[in-house]
C-alpha cells in the first residue's frame, strides 16, 4: 500500500504569523552559523551571561508561572522556584563549566571519578562534584551509567559532543516546549545549542503563553546572539514549523500521541504511513514523552517515623505540580507479604488528606480524572486525589495509561527481599508503559541484605532511577542525563528517544542513578546514616519551600559558602 503525506496547510495561520515565523528561522540560520565560528571560551561566556540574566529575572519568571497554574500562595510556590529558575541556573552554570574546561584542553569529565557497574558498564560519579555541593546535598550521590562495553578512556575522550566540533553548523531546530515544568523548554534549547550546535525556535505550549515576557528577558543574551527565538501559538503554528524547510530537527516534550501525530499523521493516514514506513515528518526528531512511572517499596521493619517520611516522599512523587508531571509516580509496587503494607497505606492516606486541596490545572485533566474514576469505581477520593488498588479483580488500565493527574495506584507482588526486588523489576519492565524513570524505597539494612542489589538494579530498564530519592532529582541535577532508557524507535517510541541536560556532555549514556538518604536529619544520623540533609525542600509537605527554593536559585546562580546557612535554616524550619 502506498502511503500518503499530509500536504502543508498554510492557510491555517495568517500571512503575518507566517512571515514572523519565517523571519525567526532566517535570523536563527544566521545565528547558527555565527555560533559554529565561536571559540569554546566565547561559548562559555555567552552561556554564563545567560545564567546571570536568568538570575536577574528569576522572580518575574516565578510570578508568571504561578499565574499560569493558579498555584496556591505560600509553600507550594517553591515548586516553581525549584523546577524553574533553580534547575535552569544549575544547568546553565554546569554547562558553562564544561565548556570552560574544554577551552583549557581538558575533558568535561576531568576530575570525575569512575568505577565499574554490573554488565560490563562504567559509571561516573557526577554528584557531588565539589566540597560545596557535598555540603549542600549531604547524603545524596549520583551516577551516570554508560552503555555496556563503553570504556572509561573512550568516554572521557568523547565527552563534549558538539563542543568537540567547533566549526560545525547544526542548523535550526524546533523545540516544542512542555506546558507543565517551566525549565524544560529552556534546558532543551541549551542542550540543542551545546550538544548539537543548533539554534532553536522554542515554541511555547499554550499553557505557558503568559511566560513569554519573562522568558524573553531571562534569555535575552541567547536571543541577541540569534540562537534563540520564542514563539507562541496553537497546533497550527507547530504544524507549520515542523514542515518548514528551514527546520533541521524537532525535539518534543509531550505525549506519545502528539509525537506520533507529528511523525506519522493522524487517522487512516497514520496507519498507512506506519505500514509503509514513510513518516510525514521529513527530518529527525528526539523526544521525552513520559509514561507510567513506578516506585518499588522493598519491605522491611520500618518505624512509625520511617513510614511517615516515606509516605511524604511518595506523596510528593505523585502530587507535585498537582500530578501534572511526566515523571510522577503512578504505580506503587508493594510486597503482598509486607506486614506493614496496610500501615504504610494508611500513612499515605493521611498525607493525602492533610494537604490543601488543589484543583488540577493542566488542560484535559478533568477528562483524565473521569477516565480513572470510570475504570476504578472503587477508587478512594482524598480531597480530589485518587488512590487506587489494582489487582487481578480490577482493570489494569492504570499500568498502560499515563493519567498526568493526581491518580496513584498500588499493586502487590509476592515475596520479600531479593526475591521481591527481582519480581518488582520484572513487573516494572514488562507491565508498565514507558521507561523514563523509576524510584525505589528501601531501608539501609534491607538494601545491605540484598547482596546482589546492584545487579538487580542494573536490570531495571529506566532512564533515571532514584534509590531513596525521587527519580525526578535527576531532572533537577544538571550533570545527570534526562530521557528514556535507550532502544526506542519511531515506530515504538515509548518514553522517547535521546537525552537532554547531561552537563558533562557524555556520549553513549544509558541511565542516571540518584541515591538519597532513607531518613531526614537528625534521624538519619541517629540511625547511622551519613547524611545531614533535612526534609527535602521539594517535598509537598515542606512548609518553607518557597523561601528555600528562592535561596537555592540564588545559590545556583553564584555558589557561595555564605549562602548555605540561610538555605539550611529555611529547610529545617520547613
Amino acid at each position: 500500500m502506498s502511503a500518503t503525506r499530509i500536504p502543508p496547510v498554510d492557510d491555517e495561520i495568517t500571512e503575518e504569523v507566517r512571515a514572523n515565523l519565517d523571519r525567526a528561522i532566517a535570523d536563527l540560520t544566521v545565528g547558527a552559523d555565527a555560533w559554529s565560528r565561536l571559540g569554546l571560551d566565547q561559548r562559555a561566556t555567552l552561556i554564563t551571561e545567560t545564567q546571570a540574566s536568568i538570575a536577574r529575572h528569576a522572580n518575574d519568571w516565578v510570578v508568571a508561572a504561578i499565574a499560569a497554574k493558579g498555584t496556591h500562595e505560600g509553600s507550594m510556590e517553591g515548586e516553581e522556584w525549584i523546577s524553574g529558575p533553580y534547575a535552569s541556573l544549575a544547568g546553565f552554570g554546569r554547562v558553562a563549566h564544561s565548556l570552560t574546561l574544554m577551552a583549557k584542553g581538558e575533558s568535561p569529565l576531568s576530575g570525575v571519578k569512575a568505577r565499574s557497574a554490573p554488565g560490563g558498564r562504567i559509571r561516573f560519579k557526577v554528584l557531588p562534584s565539589s566540597l560545596l555541593e557535598h555540603t549542600l546535598f549531604h547524603g545524596f550521590t549520583g551516577e551516570v551509567w554508560l552503555k555496556p562495553g563503553v570504556a572509561e578512556d573512550q568516554a572521557r575522550g568523547e565527552a563534549g559532543l558538539g563542543a568537540l566540533r567547533v566549526g560545525e553548523n547544526g542548523g535550526v531546530g524546533l523545540v516544542l516546549g512542555a506546558g507543565n515544568i517551566a525549565s524544560i523548554g529552556p534546558l532543551d534549547v541549551l542542550y540543542e545549542l551545546v550538544a548539537f550546535n543548533r539554534a532553536s525556535v522554542l515554541k511555547l505550549n499554550p499553557t505557558f503563553a503568559g511566560l513569554t515576557e519573562a522568558y524573553s528577558a531571562a534569555f535575552k543574551p541567547l536571543i541577541d546572539a540569534n540562537v534563540l527565538r520564542i514563539v507562541n501559538g496553537a497546533a497550527e503554528v507547530g504544524g507549520y514549523l515542523t514542515r518548514h524547510p528551514g527546520i533541521a530537527h524537532v525535539h518534543i516534550t509531550g505525549s506519545a500521541a502528539t509525537h506520533d501525530a507529528i511523525v506519522w499523521g493522524t487517522g487512516a493516514t497514520a496507519s498507512a504511513n506506519r505500514e509503509a514506513g514513510t513518516p510525514v515528518l521529513d527530518k529527525p526528531i528526539s523526544s521525552e514523552l513520559g509514561g507510567v512511572s513506578p516506585t518499588i517499596v522493598i519491605p522491611g521493619r520500618w518505624t512509625k517515623a520511617d513510614l511517615r517520611f516515606q509516605a511524604e516522599q511518595i506523596a510528593t512523587q505523585r502530587l507535585q505540580h498537582s500530578g501534572h508531571n511526566c515523571i510522577a509516580t503512578q504505580t506503587l509496587i508493594l510486597s503482598a507479604e509486607w506486614k506493614q503494607k496496610e500501615e504504610f497505606l494508611a500513612e499515605l492516606r493521611r498525607v493525602f488528606d492533610r494537604l490543601p486541596r488543589r484543583e488540577p490545572w493542566y488542560p484535559g485533566s478533568d477528562r483524565k480524572m473521569d477516565t480513572a474514576r470510570s475504570s476504578y469505581p472503587q477508587a478512594e477520593d482524598h480531597s480530589g486525589r485518587l488512590l487506587v488498588e489494582v489487582s487481578e479483580a480490577t482493570s489494569r488500565d492504570l499500568f498502560a495509561t499515563e493519567y498526568f493527574s493526581p491518580v496513584l495506584g498500588h499493586t502487590a507482588l509476592a515475596g520479600t527481599g531479593a526475591e521481591f526486588f527481582r519480581a518488582a523489576v520484572e513487573f516494572a519492565n514488562t507491565e508498565l508503559d514507558g521507561t523514563l524513570g523509576a524510584s525505589i524505597a528501601v531501608a539501609p539494612k534491607d538494601k545491605r541484605a540484598i547482596k546482589d542489589f546492584d545487579d538487580i538494579l542494573a536490570g531495571l530498564r529506566y532512564g533515571s532511577i532514584g534509590v531513596n530519592a525521587w527519580s525526578a532529582v535527576a531532572f533537577l541535577g544538571a550533570p545527570f542525563t534526562w530521557g528514556a532508557f535507550p532502544g526506542n524507535t519511531l515506530e515504538q517510541v515509548g518514553s522517547g528517544i535521546g537525552v537532554v541536560h547531561n552537563a558533562h556532555l557524555i556520549d553513549n549514556t544509558e541511565r542516571s542513578v540518584v541515591y538519597g538518604p532513607y531518613r531526614a536529619f537528625p534521624r538519619s544520623v541517629l540511625h547511622g546514616e551519613n547524611s545531614l540533609f533535612p526534609r527535602p525542600p521539594w517535598f509537598v509537605t515542606a512548609r518553607t519551600a518557597h523561601r528555600s527554593g528562592a535561596k537555592l536559585s540564588a545559590f545556583a546562580a553564584k555558589p557561595s559558602w555564605l549562602k548555605l546557612p540561610g538555605i539550611f535554616a529555611d529547610a529545617f524550619r520547613g
